[in-house]
């Protein structure tokens, strides 16, 4: 019996030590849990304070940079108004046609582009015969360029009594566009046009080798305060000049040389091999498209990636002939708070233009 006992006990003895050991156990499995949801819960919360740090960061750094946009924007209207120096009035003739400023600040650099409106070609005026043309030599598409071409001439009721003109709304289950019959009051209003594409109206980056290099889209072409013609060849735009006959080596050699200096007369843009029926160098221009780049600058000088532009639409109000020439008023047609540019891939550096202090 004892030994009986003894054994008894000795069995007790041990499932007790094993419960209190699977007691320990479950204990210390249960902090392991709890220590890992809590990290867990920790960790969440730490990136989603550093997102949000991140998030109020960038935008805070796309405010600063609207900032510098539009503060390029307008001081660009007063260098329009004034020139580079106290009393220097801005040539619209001949002085540095398509001037670009390059303005330095303390937070970033701007890059403003300087482009006469006047240079462009009408949109509300334009033959089909020439928006054909000038949308082929963007597009580099004759199918598509006619469907624009009769889109256009659909919106402004030319020919054809304001319907819609055969197989445009090919595909189409219904009459999705419908023509105004009306001018275009806006150039953005293209964009309702069948067959035109953001990148075909804004502009995109072609390949060329192992480069990607900017493609002016019809904007660069197009507009409601442009002219059917002549076009000043100081201003005029590559796709307009092809358009217009000019062979793609004359087109670089005229860009080439007028980087450098303005063209004078008709005789030196026709030694380059250009078409000057519908040329001109003597228009002044008192409409102008200026398009603003800022990119600011990180604290160890390097230029980051936050870039906003801006662009407002100006007009030179002229005195009357018996007023001073400092009684000319300038008007904001349009301003764009965002706006497309093609040196929003780039790093804004003076490689040619005015730049002011």
């Amino acid at each position: 019996m004892t030994t009986s006992r003894r054994r008894l006990q000795t069995r007790k003895g041990c499932v007790a030590l094993r419960f209190a050991r699977c007691e320990r156990g479950g204990a210390l499995l249960t902090v392991l849990w709890v220590s890992a949801a809590l990290a867990a819960i920790a960790f969440s919360v730490s990136t989603s304070i550093r997102a949000e740090a991140d998030r109020t960061g960038s935008a805070g750094d796309g405010l600063r940079a609207t900032y510098l946009a539009t503060g390029s924007v307008d001081r660009a209207t007063q260098w329009l108004l004034w020139g580079t120096g106290s009393g220097a009035f801005f040539d619209h003739r001949h002085s540095s046609i398509k001037p670009r400023l390059y303005f330095s600040y303390p937070s970033g650099d701007v890059v403003v582009e300087m482009m006469p409106e006047g240079a462009k070609l009408d949109i509300n005026q334009a033959t089909e015969e020439d928006l054909m043309r000038l949308v082929t030599a963007v597009s580099g598409d004759p199918q598509r360029a006619a469907q624009i071409a009769a889109g256009i001439m659909a919106w402004r009721g030319v020919g054809s009594g304001g319907s819609i003109p055969a197989g445009l709304l090919s595909g189409a289950t219904g009459p999705t566009f419908q023509p105004r019959g009306a001018s275009f009051e806006e150039i953005e209003e293209l964009l309702l046009v069948p067959g035109m594409t953001p990148e075909l109206f804004y502009g995109n980056y072609v390949a060329e080798g192992d480069r990607l290099s900017p493609r002016g889209g019809l904007r660069e072409s197009l507009s409601v305060w442009g002219s059917p013609g002549p076009f000043d060849a100081n201003a005029v735009s590559p796709a307009l000049l092809e358009s217009l006959g000019a062979s793609p080596g004359a087109i670089a050699q005229l860009l080439q040389r007028r980087a450098q200096e303005p063209f004078h007369n008709l005789g030196e843009v026709a030694a380059l091999g250009i078409p000057i029926q519908r040329l001109q160098v003597d228009g002044e221009h008192l409409i102008w498209n200026i398009r603003a780049t800022a990119r600011l600058r990180r604290p160890d000088g390097s230029p980051s990636e936050v870039v906003r532009s801006a662009s407002a639409v100006a007009k030179l109000v002229m005195p009357p002939r018996n007023r001073p020439r400092d009684a000319i008023q300038l008007r904001v047609l349009r301003f764009y708070e965002d706006a497309w540019s093609e040196f929003a891939a780039a790093t804004p550096a003076p490689g040619s233009g005015v730049r002011l202090p």
